[in-house]
Protein backbone atom coordinates (compact mmCIF):
# COMPACT_ATOMS: atom_id res chain seq x y z
CA UNK A 1 0.00 0.00 0.00
CA UNK A 2 1.09 3.62 -1.04
CA UNK A 3 -0.34 5.22 2.11
CA UNK A 4 1.04 7.02 5.26
CA UNK A 5 -1.17 6.79 8.46
CA UNK A 6 -1.55 10.33 10.41
CA UNK A 7 -2.74 11.45 13.55
CA UNK A 8 -5.54 13.92 13.11
CA UNK A 9 -8.36 15.42 14.94
CA UNK A 10 -11.75 14.80 13.57
CA UNK A 11 -14.48 17.81 14.18
CA UNK A 12 -17.91 16.51 14.41
CA UNK A 13 -21.41 18.31 15.58
CA UNK A 14 -19.23 19.99 18.54
CA UNK A 15 -17.58 16.80 19.37
CA UNK A 16 -13.46 16.44 18.46
CA UNK A 17 -11.79 12.95 18.16
CA UNK A 18 -8.31 11.92 17.82
CA UNK A 19 -8.03 9.60 14.80
CA UNK A 20 -5.51 7.94 12.90
CA UNK A 21 -6.22 8.59 8.67
CA UNK A 22 -4.18 6.54 5.86
CA UNK A 23 -3.15 9.43 3.21
CA UNK A 24 -1.69 8.91 0.00
CA UNK A 25 1.94 9.25 -0.40
CA UNK A 26 3.44 12.06 -2.44
CA UNK A 27 6.93 11.56 -3.92
CA UNK A 28 8.68 13.64 -5.88
CA UNK A 29 10.86 11.82 -8.92
CA UNK A 30 13.26 13.40 -11.02
CA UNK A 31 13.63 12.12 -13.99
CA UNK A 32 17.08 12.15 -16.33
CA UNK A 33 18.00 10.98 -19.49
CA UNK A 34 21.04 9.99 -20.56
CA UNK A 35 22.45 11.85 -16.97
CA UNK A 36 20.59 15.54 -17.54
CA UNK A 37 17.56 16.40 -16.27
CA UNK A 38 14.43 16.26 -17.67
CA UNK A 39 11.65 16.84 -15.70
CA UNK A 40 10.73 16.19 -11.74
CA UNK A 41 6.91 13.74 -11.37
CA UNK A 42 5.02 14.07 -8.09
CA UNK A 43 3.92 10.88 -8.23
CA UNK A 44 2.88 7.66 -5.77
CA UNK A 45 5.60 5.98 -5.23
CA UNK A 46 5.51 2.58 -6.91
CA UNK A 47 5.30 1.21 -10.75
CA UNK A 48 7.75 4.15 -11.74
CA UNK A 49 9.28 2.05 -14.39
CA UNK A 50 5.85 1.85 -15.89
CA UNK A 51 5.03 5.36 -15.26
CA UNK A 52 7.89 6.71 -16.45
CA UNK A 53 7.86 4.23 -19.96
CA UNK A 54 4.78 5.30 -20.56
CA UNK A 55 5.25 9.14 -19.81
CA UNK A 56 7.85 9.21 -22.46
CA UNK A 57 5.81 6.84 -24.87
CA UNK A 58 3.27 10.34 -24.14
CA UNK A 59 5.00 12.69 -24.81
CA UNK A 60 7.30 11.46 -27.60
CA UNK A 61 10.66 11.13 -26.30
CA UNK A 62 10.92 7.30 -27.44
CA UNK A 63 10.71 7.07 -30.95
CA UNK A 64 10.40 3.16 -31.15
CA UNK A 65 7.50 1.47 -28.77
CA UNK A 66 9.07 -1.59 -29.05
CA UNK A 67 12.33 -0.54 -27.71
CA UNK A 68 12.97 -0.62 -23.40
CA UNK A 69 15.57 1.81 -22.13
CA UNK A 70 17.82 0.68 -19.23
CA UNK A 71 16.84 2.68 -15.47
CA UNK A 72 19.32 3.59 -12.99
CA UNK A 73 17.81 4.43 -9.50
CA UNK A 74 19.23 6.62 -6.84
CA UNK A 75 17.91 8.39 -3.54
CA UNK A 76 19.05 11.39 -2.27
CA UNK A 77 20.49 11.25 1.34
CA UNK A 78 19.64 14.73 2.05
CA UNK A 79 16.08 14.39 0.79
CA UNK A 80 14.93 10.86 1.28
CA UNK A 81 11.41 11.44 -0.06
CA UNK A 82 12.95 11.89 -3.53
CA UNK A 83 14.25 9.56 -5.83
CA UNK A 84 16.34 10.19 -8.55
CA UNK A 85 16.17 7.81 -11.89
CA UNK A 86 18.48 8.07 -14.79
CA UNK A 87 17.01 6.73 -18.26
CA UNK A 88 20.14 5.85 -21.12
CA UNK A 89 18.56 6.51 -24.45
CA UNK A 90 20.50 5.90 -27.51
CA UNK A 91 20.29 9.02 -29.83
CA UNK A 92 18.73 7.26 -32.53
CA UNK A 93 15.58 6.28 -30.59
CA UNK A 94 15.14 9.69 -29.08
CA UNK A 95 11.65 11.36 -30.75
CA UNK A 96 12.39 14.72 -32.44
CA UNK A 97 9.95 16.27 -28.97
CA UNK A 98 13.08 15.57 -26.67
CA UNK A 99 14.90 17.94 -28.78
CA UNK A 100 12.19 20.79 -28.31
CA UNK A 101 11.58 19.58 -24.66
CA UNK A 102 12.50 22.05 -21.73
CA UNK A 103 12.85 20.98 -18.33
CA UNK A 104 9.46 21.03 -16.58
CA UNK A 105 7.58 20.32 -13.33
CA UNK A 106 5.12 17.51 -13.87
CA UNK A 107 2.68 17.89 -10.98
CA UNK A 108 0.45 15.43 -9.69
CA UNK A 109 -2.76 17.26 -10.24
CA UNK A 110 -2.51 18.96 -13.81
CA UNK A 111 0.08 16.51 -15.72
CA UNK A 112 2.71 18.10 -17.77
CA UNK A 113 0.48 20.73 -18.50
CA UNK A 114 0.69 20.97 -22.63
CA UNK A 115 4.66 20.85 -22.60
CA UNK A 116 4.64 19.29 -26.00
CA UNK A 117 1.18 17.71 -26.87
CA UNK A 118 -0.33 20.51 -28.00
CA UNK A 119 2.62 21.21 -30.24
CA UNK A 120 2.79 17.96 -31.26
CA UNK A 121 -0.53 17.30 -32.01
CA UNK A 122 -2.14 20.61 -33.49
CA UNK A 123 -1.75 20.44 -37.40
CA UNK A 124 -1.96 16.51 -37.56
CA UNK A 125 -3.66 14.94 -39.90
CA UNK A 126 -3.90 11.88 -38.10
CA UNK A 127 -6.96 9.95 -36.28
CA UNK A 128 -7.70 6.62 -34.98
CA UNK A 129 -10.03 5.23 -37.20
CA UNK A 130 -10.91 2.29 -35.17
CA UNK A 131 -14.36 0.61 -36.51
CA UNK A 132 -15.31 -1.13 -33.60
CA UNK A 133 -18.38 -0.50 -31.51
CA UNK A 134 -19.23 -0.79 -27.79
CA UNK A 135 -21.81 -1.74 -25.81
CA UNK A 136 -22.52 0.75 -23.19
CA UNK A 137 -23.81 -1.14 -21.09
CA UNK A 138 -20.50 -2.94 -21.03
CA UNK A 139 -18.62 0.61 -20.01
CA UNK A 140 -20.47 0.40 -16.06
CA UNK A 141 -19.35 -3.71 -15.81
CA UNK A 142 -15.36 -1.88 -16.48
CA UNK A 143 -15.42 0.46 -13.95
CA UNK A 144 -17.19 -1.88 -11.16
CA UNK A 145 -13.66 -4.40 -12.49
CA UNK A 146 -11.54 -1.18 -11.40
CA UNK A 147 -13.30 -0.78 -8.35
CA UNK A 148 -12.07 -3.84 -6.95
CA UNK A 149 -8.58 -2.93 -7.39
CA UNK A 150 -9.04 0.09 -5.95
CA UNK A 151 -6.66 -0.78 -3.25
CA UNK A 152 -4.78 1.96 -2.34
CA UNK A 153 -7.98 4.40 -2.38
CA UNK A 154 -10.12 2.03 0.09
CA UNK A 155 -7.78 2.66 2.67
CA UNK A 156 -6.88 6.47 1.73
CA UNK A 157 -9.43 7.78 -0.60
CA UNK A 158 -6.43 9.72 -1.39
CA UNK A 159 -5.92 7.78 -5.21
CA UNK A 160 -6.93 8.06 -9.05
CA UNK A 161 -7.32 4.77 -10.85
CA UNK A 162 -7.01 3.93 -14.69
CA UNK A 163 -7.42 0.81 -16.05
CA UNK A 164 -7.09 -0.68 -19.82
CA UNK A 165 -9.70 -3.63 -21.58
CA UNK A 166 -9.91 -5.47 -24.44
CA UNK A 167 -12.93 -4.70 -26.28
CA UNK A 168 -14.74 -7.91 -24.37
CA UNK A 169 -14.29 -6.36 -21.05
CA UNK A 170 -11.20 -8.67 -20.29
CA UNK A 171 -9.02 -6.68 -17.66
CA UNK A 172 -5.00 -5.99 -19.01
CA UNK A 173 -3.94 -4.00 -16.01
CA UNK A 174 -5.24 -1.37 -13.47
CA UNK A 175 -3.44 1.32 -11.63
CA UNK A 176 -3.20 3.83 -9.17
CA UNK A 177 -1.71 6.91 -8.21
CA UNK A 178 -2.56 10.55 -6.55
CA UNK A 179 -2.23 12.29 -10.36
CA UNK A 180 -5.19 10.83 -12.79
CA UNK A 181 -2.31 11.33 -15.59
CA UNK A 182 0.31 9.23 -13.79
CA UNK A 183 -2.23 6.06 -12.97
CA UNK A 184 -2.82 6.37 -17.06
CA UNK A 185 0.85 6.59 -17.77
CA UNK A 186 1.36 3.65 -15.71
CA UNK A 187 -1.60 1.83 -17.84
CA UNK A 188 0.12 2.55 -20.83
CA UNK A 189 3.56 1.85 -19.49
CA UNK A 190 2.87 -1.21 -18.01
CA UNK A 191 1.11 -2.29 -21.53
CA UNK A 192 4.18 -1.43 -23.74
CA UNK A 193 6.26 -3.23 -21.53
CA UNK A 194 4.40 -6.20 -21.51
CA UNK A 195 3.50 -5.93 -25.28
CA UNK A 196 0.17 -5.60 -24.67
CA UNK A 197 -1.01 -2.25 -25.77
CA UNK A 198 -2.86 -3.58 -29.65
CA UNK A 199 -4.58 -5.46 -27.23
CA UNK A 200 -6.08 -2.19 -25.21
CA UNK A 201 -9.29 -0.71 -26.93
CA UNK A 202 -10.41 0.88 -24.14
CA UNK A 203 -9.08 3.02 -20.62
CA UNK A 204 -11.23 3.91 -17.84
CA UNK A 205 -10.53 6.69 -15.14
CA UNK A 206 -11.83 7.39 -11.92
CA UNK A 207 -11.50 10.62 -12.04
CA UNK A 208 -12.45 13.69 -14.69
CA UNK A 209 -10.72 14.14 -18.01
CA UNK A 210 -8.30 16.57 -19.40
CA UNK A 211 -6.93 17.09 -22.56
CA UNK A 212 -3.61 15.69 -21.83
CA UNK A 213 -5.40 12.31 -20.96
CA UNK A 214 -7.35 12.62 -24.31
CA UNK A 215 -3.79 12.82 -25.68
CA UNK A 216 -2.01 10.23 -24.11
CA UNK A 217 -4.72 7.65 -24.97
CA UNK A 218 -4.40 8.65 -28.79
CA UNK A 219 -0.86 8.29 -28.56
CA UNK A 220 -1.35 4.73 -27.12
CA UNK A 221 -4.11 4.39 -30.22
CA UNK A 222 -6.87 3.36 -27.70
CA UNK A 223 -9.99 3.97 -29.01
CA UNK A 224 -12.18 4.62 -26.33
CA UNK A 225 -12.15 6.38 -23.07
CA UNK A 226 -14.78 6.76 -20.00
CA UNK A 227 -14.30 8.61 -16.83
CA UNK A 228 -16.45 8.55 -13.65
CA UNK A 229 -16.14 12.52 -13.72
CA UNK A 230 -16.51 15.61 -15.96
CA UNK A 231 -14.48 16.47 -19.41
CA UNK A 232 -12.95 19.45 -20.17
CA UNK A 233 -14.07 21.33 -22.92
CA UNK A 234 -10.41 20.88 -24.80
CA UNK A 235 -10.95 17.20 -23.79
CA UNK A 236 -14.01 17.38 -25.86
CA UNK A 237 -12.77 19.16 -28.59
CA UNK A 238 -9.62 17.13 -28.75
CA UNK A 239 -11.25 13.48 -28.62
CA UNK A 240 -13.94 14.98 -31.85
CA UNK A 241 -10.37 16.00 -33.96
CA UNK A 242 -8.60 12.70 -32.62
CA UNK A 243 -11.07 10.16 -33.09
CA UNK A 244 -12.00 9.13 -29.82
CA UNK A 245 -15.14 8.06 -28.39
CA UNK A 246 -15.32 9.76 -24.98
CA UNK A 247 -17.46 8.88 -22.19
CA UNK A 248 -17.92 10.89 -18.88
CA UNK A 249 -20.68 10.77 -15.85
CA UNK A 250 -20.28 7.30 -15.62
CA UNK A 251 -22.15 6.77 -12.81
CA UNK A 252 -25.11 4.81 -11.77
CA UNK A 253 -26.19 3.04 -14.94
CA UNK A 254 -25.41 6.58 -16.39
CA UNK A 255 -23.26 7.47 -19.35
CA UNK A 256 -23.03 11.01 -21.55
CA UNK A 257 -20.86 10.16 -25.10
CA UNK A 258 -19.50 13.75 -26.23
CA UNK A 259 -17.62 12.86 -28.87
CA UNK A 260 -17.47 9.88 -31.96
CA UNK A 261 -20.94 8.27 -30.99
CA UNK A 262 -21.00 6.12 -33.85
CA UNK A 263 -19.10 4.06 -32.09
CA UNK A 264 -22.07 2.86 -30.05
CA UNK A 265 -24.19 -0.10 -30.93
CA UNK A 266 -27.67 0.70 -31.49
CA UNK A 267 -27.18 4.51 -30.84
CA UNK A 268 -29.85 5.09 -33.75
CA UNK A 269 -32.34 3.14 -32.13
CA UNK A 270 -31.83 4.13 -28.60
CA UNK A 271 -31.37 8.38 -29.09
CA UNK A 272 -34.49 10.50 -27.73
CA UNK A 273 -35.34 13.26 -30.10
CA UNK A 274 -37.09 15.63 -28.89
Amino acid sequence: MATKNYEGLKFNEGEVDKIVDSLTEEQALQININDTAFTISMRTPGEDVHLIRGLLHSEGIINDRKFMPDFSFEKQEKMQAQTIVNVVIPEEKLGLAYSNSRSLLSVSSCGICGKTSLEDIEGSDNKIEDKNKIDINLIHKLFKQMQTQQHDFQQSGGTHAAAAFCLNGTMLCSMEDIGRHNAVDKVIGKLIIEKELKRAKIITVSGRISYEIVVKCFKAGIPFLAAVSAPSSLAVDYAKELGITLFAFCRASRATCYSNPQRTLSIDNSINRK
